[in-house]
């Protein structure tokens, strides 16, 4: 048996570890654990809300997570707006993405983007639970 019929013999039975890939693994699930890299990472998807009825905004909520989630999204960000266009009621988005979030449990951690840049109290990130 020469050396090369070794080392394929040894290969069969043991098969390849990819260092490489396994450390990058560790990586990634080490900083989606971590709630500063979390809060930081840019969104993979936006939703904007302006301008709908409530059951409009829910019937696009649920579409938009269910999507994220099957794409494998981590952080998504949706924007509702700060209220200050409505009139004769109270602002209504805002309150309805946060019942969303609460109730819904493909949603994690979430917050507002802290820079009024990304839009402040007038949208919401989300840490989607790809289970």
């Amino acid at each position: 048996m020469d050396m090369n019929d070794i080392l394929e013999q040894w290969l069969r039975r043991y098969g390849v570890v990819d260092k490489d890939k396994i450390n990058q693994e560790n990586v990634a699930t080490k900083n989606y654990t971590d709630k500063s890299f979390l809060m930081n990472m840019k969104p993979d998807a936006t939703l904007d809300l302006h301008g709908l009825h409530q059951d409009e905004a829910y019937q696009k909520l649920e579409h938009f997570i269910g999507d994220c989630v099957r794409r494998g999204f981590k952080k998504v960000m949706i924007i509702h707006g700060k209220g200050i266009h409505t009139t004769g009621a109270d602002p209504v988005l805002g309150e309805l993405v946060r019942k969303f979030i609460e109730n819904d449990k493909r949603c994690g951690m979430s917050g507002h983007p802290k820079a009024n840049r990304d839009g402040g109290s007038g949208s919401t990130w989300i840490i989607l639970k790809n289970n």
